[in-house]
């Protein structure tokens, strides 16, 4: 064999993930990860951002790959490092994130022998199999490309999620020969049924005032769902749903979807199609939100059937694929209710009142942040107060991966998810502002990766809440354990000179009449920018949020 043609098991790696269409990677270099990233530094063709952590370099990745569709890829180290991207992970499944985790592992000679070997992990793939959709090892060269297209295909496998891999420092070194074909498996679309298509055609056919519920399995499908819009039906979004058609359109409610008006306006909906989504508990009331008696879905995971909420019919398969099967069955045949239209937009306003009148001066800020930074977005944000009572619904979004959001719950990932997006825009020419909505709660958590913002020069603007306290829960004390608050009041530092430290540039908004002017001061300065909004200054919330809305238990009051 000519010497030529061989490569090591880290070039291999390079080499597939360019083949995957992947432009940019994020992690932590280490001992244990060096000819991944020098075979990514010798060829020259993939961008790795160096996070200053790897809870960070996870996060980085998961949001490149919701804003792109494509694959989103961490590395790091074994042991501690790799551990460190747990929680991030458990993020990623949460949100069905297509994504690649490398990481390293000590030398095979030494593996599973409890000789107390330093940097071993006594079971690292068991971890990561607890928090991903699978792991594998990498034993040796000669399957080496079989298992990276075997994590990448199960990665893209609904319902997507994270794999990874765990490669001996060892192996990752060892010689191959250069595959003639390093091209990812295909993973074909969840085919539906066409006898069930034909049945939930027939059960819809007759309906008047019906409704399409859109998660972050309907993501692909805005061709399909513009079919139905255009028959005259109505649209709801979960949070990941956000903007599969423009959250403007006359016939869409937005991520509306529990406000008091809209439970009320579910009563005179005739037929709801839930399509890819899991009527997560936070955006259901607990399950207790009084959806539409006649409930159909749509999934391309077989077990979404009467989860959380019972369905008539249910069609296993892709959303893109089932919807405009139906769409070919029902248009000119749906003769809907005049007046339906007419009733989706005046509820749509309804909610959009019942959010302001919450607000108090912060709608100051979201409606700045709408007239401001215009539809051109991606909107990133952190578990923060300011997120729950509106950001999760405005501003207006206009593209299906517009919105990226901590969906399983964790704080201090809204940053990181930032430099993320805002890497994925730059690489893939996406034309698109990144702003991060977080608190300084969560901003603290993982500050560091604000120097990472810095050194990628990641043209990003962080909207930073700063009320020096975990808000929600105090509000939370307040409302259950007698106003007894403790643990929440949080040091935060002077911001403007923590930023000029960096070399990042910081404004401060303490008057709500300013903050049009400020934010599009803001957005005109190259990123990072960090936006302190003094909430001191501002004031309170017109309406305490004291956690996730929950209906009465009508039962147990009784």
């Amino acid at each position: 064999m000519n010497a030529n043609n061989m490569i090591t098991v880290g070039e291999l790696v390079a080499r597939f993930l360019e083949a995957c269409g992947v432009r940019a990677a994020f992690g932590v270099i280490s001992i244990h990860n060096m000819p991944i990233l020098d075979a990514f530094h010798r060829r020259g063709r993939l961008r790795f951002v160096s996070a200053r952590g790897e809870a960070g370099a996870c996060n980085m990745a998961d949001a490149y790959a919701r804003v792109t569709g494509t694959l989103g890829v961490c590395v790091t180290s074994t042991g501690t490092g790799c551990g460190n991207a747990a929680g991030a992970m458990v993020e990623a499944i949460t949100a069905g994130t297509p994504l690649l985790h490398l990481t390293g592992q000590i030398e095979s000679a030494y593996l599973d022998r409890d000789l107390g070997y330093i940097h071993e992990h006594p079971d690292q793939l068991g971890m990561l199999r607890s928090v991903g959709k699978a792991a594998f090892r990498i034993r040796n060269p000669e399957t080496a490309l079989a298992t990276l297209r075997e994590a990448v295909r199960l990665a893209f496998t609904p319902p997507c999620g994270p794999v990874s891999i765990e490669i001996p420092i060892d192996v990752q070194a060892m010689l191959l020969p250069l595959p003639a074909e390093l091209a990812p498996l295909a993973v074909a679309p969840v085919q539906p049924s066409l006898a069930d298509v034909e049945a939930m055609a027939e059960a819809l056919a007759g309906k008047k005032r019906p409704l399409l519920w859109l998660g972050g399995g309907a993501r692909g499908a805005r061709e399909a769902v513009e079919r139905f819009v255009r028959m005259g039906w109505g649209v709801v979004t979960s949070v990941q749903g956000r903007g599969v058609i423009p959250e403007d359109h006359p016939l869409s409610l937005g991520s509306y979807n529990l406000q008091k008006p809209v439970e009320d306006f579910y009563e005179s909906v005739d037929a709801l199609l839930v399509v890819g989504s899991r009527l997560r508990s936070n955006e259901t009331l607990s399950y207790k939100l009084q959806l539409p008696a006649s409930r159909l879905r749509i999934d391309a995971h077989p077990l979404a059937h009467n989860r959380a909420y019972e369905s008539e019919r249910f069609i296993h398969g892709d959303a893109s694929l089932t919807l405009h099967a139906l769409a070919d069955r029902l248009e000119g045949r749906m003769a809907l209710d005049p007046g339906f239209a007419a009733d989706v937009l005046k509820t749509r306003r309804q909610a959009e009142a019942v959010v302001d009148a919450a607000l108090g001066p912060y709608v100051a800020l979201k409606d700045a942040v709408a007239k401001t930074a215009g539809r051109a977005l991606w909107w990133v944000r952190d578990i923060t107060l300011s997120n729950t009572m509106w950001g999760n619904r405005a501003p207006v979004l206009d593209h299906p991966r517009a919105g990226v959001h901590a969906l399983g719950g964790g704080i201090g990932q809204g940053l990181a998810m930032a430099i993320g997006a805002a890497i994925a825009n730059k690489e893939h020419a996406l034309g698109r502002k990144t702003l991060a909505l977080v608190g300084d709660g969560g901003f603290m958590l993982n500050v560091g990766e604000l120097a990472c913002a810095a050194q990628e020069q990641a043209e990003l603007l962080v909207i930073l809440m700063n009320d020096s306290r975990y808000g929600v829960i105090k509000n939370i004390q307040d409302a259950v354990y007698g106003s007894r608050h403790c643990y929440v009041e949080l040091h935060t530092p002077r911001f403007e000179t923590f930023c000029a430290s960096m070399n990042v540039a910081h404004r401060r908004l303490a008057d709500p009449a300013q903050a049009e002017q400020v934010l599009a001061e803001a957005l005109a300065l190259p990123g990072p920018v960090v936006l302190e909004v003094d909430m001191a200054a501002w004031g309170p919330f017109a309406v305490k949020f004291a956690g996730p809305p929950k209906k009465p238990d009508v039962a147990a009051k009784a």
